[in-house]
């Protein structure tokens, strides 16, 4: 874990601290793939290019492009397992060839919509969470001046 990293967590967990004593106080936190990134590969040069080069490579295999590649690629072998008419080799070309070309980019396009959904949605969950937090806040300030106002009426009435 980066230094900026782990300083970054770490006020974090004082902030959540200093917020179960003051309940109303809440902070917020917003998670990005950026923050994700330098978690895993950390936030130096070596560790920025490998994660461009990792996202690079997963959007480029991860389209139905790469699967249509991937297909014509193993369909190029299929004449010769064909032709040595042993089923061992037919599977063999199947499982090994086929499959694992063809399934893989298509399963990565399928991880990319469900994630891209996902993200979607925990985008627009911190959005109204926060906007519930900051609503909270308020109803909490309009109660505490009801109260002093309360406070004030029992203390004219005595």
């Amino acid at each position: 874990m980066s230094a900026d990293t782990r300083t970054s967590a770490e006020q974090h967990t004082q902030a959540l601290l200093a917020a179960r004593q003051t309940p109303r106080l809440h902070v917020p936190r917003h998670v990005t793939s950026a923050n994700i990134r330098a978690q895993i590969h950390g936030t130096s040069a070596i560790g920025r290019f490998n994660a461009a080069v990792a996202v690079r490579i997963t959007k480029v295999v991860g389209t139905m492009y790469c699967a249509y590649v991937f297909s014509l690629i193993a369909l190029v072998a299929l004449p010769a397992a064909i032709q040595q008419g042993s089923p061992t080799v037919l599977v063999n070309w199947l499982s090994s060839n086929f499959l694992q070309l063809v399934l893989l980019p298509i399963i990565m396009v399928g991880q990319n919509v469900i994630s891209t959904a996902q993200d979607a949605r925990a985008e627009a969950d911190h959005e109204t969470l926060t906007a519930l937090s900051q609503m909270n806040r308020q109803q909490l300030e309009i109660l505490e001046g009801q109260g002093r106002i309360l406070e004030l009426l029992r203390t004219k009435v005595v």
